[in-house]
């Protein structure tokens, strides 16, 4: 199985769906699909599902022919079994506004009020953070699911 992602073809790691595992006090997650990883970790850190509800996460895979700016379509096998996984593990917190589902978590209120007060928009038009969705450039952790607080570091600093 394959996909088109902006004219580049990758090949897709088997598509079984494992668990993800959150401890809300430490913000750890542990995201261990391969075919998830796979295919959205090739462009950006895969965001932990449990960050977004249901509905969000449809309404993603549902638009990866228009993935913000970039052609990101599945063939349907893997498109089913990346959304079956997020769905799975998706959170409870609603992820919308005006009862429409939010495709970005930095546009969530969740997202807001923790990045809103600490990081100025200075900070996101660094050459090294480039934009809020660029978690790795704060949270040294992202990669491997950690977003604790031991591991940010901010670039130009935090404010308070």
């Amino acid at each position: 199985m394959h996909f088109r992602l902006a004219g580049l073809y990758f090949i897709a790691a088997a598509t079984t769906t494992h668990a993800l595992h959150a401890d809300a006090g430490s913000k750890e997650y542990v995201v261990n699909d391969p075919a998830y990883k796979q295919e959205c970790g090739s462009c950006h850190v895969p965001y932990p599902p449990a960050l977004l509800a249901a509905p969000s996460w449809r309404a993603v895979m549902g638009g990866l022919d228009k993935h913000f700016g970039t052609d990101a379509s599945l063939d349907a096998a893997p498109r089913a079994a990346i959304l079956a996984f997020l769905e799975k593990n998706a959170g409870t917190r609603d992820t919308s506004a005006g009862g429409k589902p939010l495709l970005r978590l930095s546009e969530t209120a969740w997202f807001r009020k923790e990045h809103d007060r600490h990081v100025p928009a200075a900070t996101i038009r660094l050459p090294e953070v480039k934009s809020i969705g660029n978690c790795g450039a704060c949270h040294a952790g992202a990669e491997r699911g950690s977003y604790a607080e031991r591991d940010i570091r901010v670039p130009g600093g935090r404010t308070k």
